[in-house]
């Protein structure tokens, strides 16, 4: 199997941040949306209802999560720092405001809002700086969500797919598991924010191409070139076809999920 060399050094933080822009439009195609249970669990840990909220979603991306939040009622702005992806979410949700920024500097009024989440995309920013401005952002009384779909690994081909990848690109596992900051020492360092963490399994069943597509759009694919993504995708076809000789794939998530207050 092609691997990456050694000496080759890993993609960057921010180039691997920066890597969605250009596959946007695959992202919002193929990547897994988030079951009717997680937002129930975060009405309930945020101690209110989401309809008639006023809810910022950060790091939108192509807007899988922010129309899911205006399904259950609520009153959603989008912050999206790419381009690329800010684009395709305006092309899916166009009577929704998408604003350019961050998480670091967010780009609105303090004490407004009653939820800001995130989507898959905590990750991206710097705690030392998006915690103030989640907490600047926020109502007394308003909440901070963090999740992220994460493979579930006691799934035996799961386990197997997840080696794979370690091997042929070098990802660390705990970090293919948590997505860099689901353990809430990671999320929050200065221990401001008082999380409560929820883990909510789910699955989809995909045909093998939509499975590939979506493994496919993850930034360690996106940054270390198309000639070895491409490699590995022929070969992790045929391991799938042996594992779902029709073609389906089963997905399993666990979203983990991290829910603090102002208080």
């Amino acid at each position: 199997m092609t691997t990456t060399p050694p000496s080759t050094p890993p993609p960057s933080h921010t180039a691997r941040a920066h890597s969605f822009n250009a596959a946007a439009a695959q992202y919002g195609a193929n990547r897994p949306s988030y079951p009717a249970a997680l937002f129930d669990t975060i009405e309930e840990l945020a101690a209110r209802p989401l309809t008639g909220a006023r809810v910022v979603d950060v790091g939108a991306g192509t807007g899988i999560a922010t129309a899911l939040l205006r399904a259950r009622g609520a009153d959603v702005v989008a912050v999206e720092p790419g381009a690329g992806m800010a684009a395709e979410f305006r092309r899916g949700l166009p009577g929704v405001p998408v604003v350019r920024g961050n998480g670091n500097a967010l780009p609105l009024a303090a004490a407004r809002v009653d939820l800001i989440t995130y989507a898959q995309s905590w990750h991206w920013t710097d705690p030392t700086r998006s915690v103030p401005e989640a907490l600047r952002v926020l109502r007394p009384g308003g909440a901070l969500a963090l999740w992220w779909n994460t493979n579930a690994l006691d799934i035996p081909w799961i386990d197997a797919q997840a080696d794979r990848i370690e091997r042929h690109f070098g990802q660390d596992r705990v970090v293919a598991k948590n997505g860099s900051g689901v353990r809430t020492a990671l999320a929050d360092p200065s221990g401001r924010l008082d999380f409560t963490h929820r883990t909510v399994r789910w699955s989809r069943r995909v045909p093998l191409d939509t499975h590939l597509a979506n493994i496919s759009s993850h930034s360690i694919f996106l940054t270390h070139g198309e000639e070895s993504a491409t490699a590995f995708l022929t070969q992790e076809r045929t391991h799938l076809l042996a594992a779902f000789p029709d073609g389906t794939v089963e997905e399993v998530y666990d979203v983990e999920l991290l829910v603090a207050r102002n208080v």
